[in-house]
């Protein structure tokens, strides 16, 4: 993958650009370029794949599907992905149906949802007759759509998660729809480091995650309730819940496309989205991301504050924070000087405090910086940062 792939070139690339930010990536394929271009510009990535694709392990239901398509001469197939298409015709060449399969569609009406799937319907031998507008499964079917489709017959390559949805408005349109899929999406079996990543998240010591699939996104989510933390998830991401204050700087949330984004916004988290689908423009939208609204600047009496990441930086001195002096002093440089009362600020933190908790809390936070007395005391009201 090239990590410029749908972007155009960053100027401002920089080796120091992400320095002190940590990054969480959810994908399994093709994870390590992505993870690789963050590390290039000096973050610090924690690998997390939450789903991983897996192939159709009945290899007689996917010979079914394909010989059924092939019998049935549809008029038009939606393909989908470009990995789906070519784990397919693959498949197909084993059966000894390929050829088969590739002169049946090429008598059909052939849509594709992005540019990747119709690289793979023309290495296969066959034109496409056009490209959803929004690469999403939807807007495939809306292009079938415009036309009258009652009595044809629609072939539809599955992608990982089958989107019922859509084949219904086919089949209640007054269409056949025939499907195949050649992968699926399942859990991945590596739980801990899903766990890690979740906690890592609720406790504020990650600054952006990326998703490149919805069932990824979906998967996270799901991890994190059935660990018990998908409250302190939320409050992370800057959704306010019963239990929890919604982050002052919320984590990013970053997904390569709008169908990504889905399960994040029924759960009221608002992820970045580039205007192109592509991963090489997720990578330079979550650095300008990151760059522009997750680095604090404050003037303070004891010099500027910078606070990048975990690492903040104080008259030129630099020191890295932990997870509750981290949350602590974000939450205090966000208030630029202002009072923040004391049950606000221990809210804050990723785990709740009480009073003797707050008071080590505060304590170790001034015991971590360059200059203790940045972190000021007001007298029954709060703290402050002396600005």
């Amino acid at each position: 993958m090239d990590e410029n792939e749908g972007a155009a070139p960053s100027p401002g690339f920089r080796a120091d650009q992400l320095e002190g930010f940590r990054i969480g990536v959810t994908s399994d394929r093709r994870s390590e370029d992505l993870i690789a271009a963050f590390e290039r510009r000096g973050a610090e990535v924690l690998h997390a794949p939450t789903i991983k694709m897996a192939g159709v392990e009945d290899d007689g239901h996917l010979e079914a599907e394909t010989r059924a398509i092939i019998a049935a001469r549809p008029s038009v197939l939606l393909a989908t992905t470009s990995y789906g298409l070519r784990r397919w015709f693959e498949a197909a060449d084993a059966m000894g149906v390929g050829h088969e399969l590739v002169s049946v569609l090429s008598a059909a009406r052939v849509l594709v949802r992005g540019p990747k799937a119709r690289g793979a319907v023309r290495a296969a031998g066959l034109d496409d007759s056009g490209m959803s507008e929004r690469e999403t499964t939807a807007s495939l079917v809306d292009m079938v759509l415009a036309s009258p489709v009652a009595g044809t017959t629609v072939a539809v390559q599955l992608h990982g998660a089958t989107d019922y949805a859509q084949l219904a408005r086919l089949t209640d349109a007054g269409a056949s729809v025939l499907t195949v899929r050649p992968y699926f999406w399942q859990e991945h079996e590596d739980r801990l480091r899903v766990n890690r990543l979740v906690a890592a998240i609720a406790s504020g010591a990650i600054d952006a995650v990326t998703f490149t699939s919805a069932p990824a996104a979906d998967a996270l989510l799901r991890a994190a309730e059935r660990e018990g933390r998908l409250e302190d998830l939320l409050a992370a991401f800057g959704v306010a819940t019963g239990g929890r204050e919604a982050a002052a700087v919320p984590v990013l949330a970053a997904g390569v496309g709008p169908v990504t984004a889905e399960p994040l916004l029924e759960h009221g988290i608002e992820p970045v989205i580039p205007e192109r689908f592509r991963m090489g423009a997720l990578i330079k939208l979550v650095c300008d991301e990151l760059e522009s609204s997750r680095v604090l600047r404050l003037p303070t009496v004891f010099g500027e504050v910078l606070l990048r990441g975990r690492v903040a930086e104080i008259g030129g001195a630099r020191v890295t924070l932990s997870p509750v002096s981290l949350a602590l002093f974000r939450r205090l440089a966000v208030a630029a000087g202002a009072i923040v009362p004391r049950d606000r600020l221990a809210l804050a933190a990723p785990e709740p405090l009480d009073e003797h908790g707050m008071d080590v809390a505060i304590s170790r936070l001034r015991q971590s910086l360059p200059e203790p007395k940045l972190v000021e005391t007001v007298i029954k009201r709060g703290y402050r940062l002396a600005v």
